[in-house]
């Protein structure tokens, strides 16, 4: 059984990755600081508690458990922040991401499977996002992650480090059997919050712009389920581990929605009515984020099955009504 390093474990998108991989016969072995993740996630391989910025803890991490390749999604992912504290995006998400490679070089493992997001593409005026596309980030955020992804291209340069990026766009819903999902404090994705609106955990949802060039005047992204996004790592994560050479893939559906309609496809699913305040636009909120995913089919052979709506919300709502995850943590 091969181990593959998972950083950021504990958290949303790592302990999904956890749990497939176990069942897709590794071990997982997760890698977090427990500064957004949830202990109670851990439950799928061993757990080394340490910070990504801490080069030589995971050189001897990687070394101790024997690792054959890296899932890092350890970074932080709050676009809004970004712009209000950049520095602290740039120190966790480029200076840790540097060290974990610099790290995988120390251990010599050289397969790095990596969390990017579509915010590399910056405003996209309505085309659908491939690979190829004009990378121009409008945020702290997008150029992080992008500067990460120009670190691994240097470190398979000069030391033969082979990545494939992964290039997310809106990740939403929750494992299948309830058994892990989304939670963060404070919650600043759109379908939970929707979520606890409809629960009357807060008393509405925010509409954060209702002036954008689109059909109804609210931001439109693409949504795909997590379970899938973790299928198309794992598909990846293979390919490599056969000998694939450095790619990068977007995951998404290709279907866009708006703000309104998920309120609208979360009061259908629910049943219960949602309280909407429209609000100003927030900065660094591009209107229009949807992907052209034809190359993971293709390359990967991945098909995001799990990826319409109603399943996604209401996978993400069955989650939500069984609280989360222990708050003492």
């Amino acid at each position: 059984m091969q181990s593959i390093l998972v950083t950021g474990g504990a958290g949303y998108i790592g302990s999904h990755a956890c749990k497939m991989l176990r069942a897709a016969g590794f071990n997982p072995v997760c890698y977090d600081n427990f500064s957004k993740g949830w202990e109670a996630a851990v439950k799928f391989g061993p757990l080394v508690r340490g910070d990504v910025r801490d080069r030589a803890a995971l050189a001897e991490a990687m070394k101790t458990h024997d690792i054959a390749a890296v899932m890092h999604f350890a970074a932080l992912s709050e676009v809004g922040v970004s712009t209000q504290d950049p520095g602290s995006y740039y120190e966790n998400n480029v200076f840790g991401s540097l060290q974990l490679a610099r790290a995988m070089v120390d251990a010599g493992v050289d397969k790095i499977v990596f969390s990017s997001t579509c915010a590399v593409y910056g405003e996209s005026d309505g085309a659908l996002l491939t690979e190829e596309s004009q990378k121009q980030p409008i945020n702290p955020y997008g150029r992080t992650k992008l500067m990460v992804e120009m670190i691994l291209g240097d470190m398979h340069a000069a030391h033969g480090l082979k990545s494939h990026v992964m290039r997310y766009f809106n990740v939403a819903g929750a494992d299948e059997e309830g058994e892990i999902g989304e939670h963060h404090i404070p919650e600043t994705h759109l379908i939970p919050l929707v979520l606890d609106a409809a629960s009357g955990r807060r008393e509405a949802i925010k509409i954060f712009g209702t002036d954008y060039a689109t059909p109804d005047g609210t931001c439109i992204r693409d949504y795909i389920h997590v379970m899938d996004l973790i299928d198309a790592h794992i598909a990846s994560l293979k390919a490599m581990l056969s000998g694939a050479d450095c790619d990068v893939f977007n995951l998404g559906t290709g279907t866009g929605f708006s703000v309104r309609e998920i309120i609208d496809g979360a009061a259908a699913v629910t049943g219960l009515n949602i309280v909407r305040h429209e609000e100003d636009r927030r900065p660094g909120d591009p209107a229009f984020l949807v992907s052209g995913a034809t190359k993971a089919a293709e390359v990967l052979n991945w098909t995001p099955h799990r990826s319409v709506i109603n399943q996604v919300i209401g996978d993400a709502w069955r989650w939500h009504q069984k609280g989360g995850y222990p708050t003492t943590t």
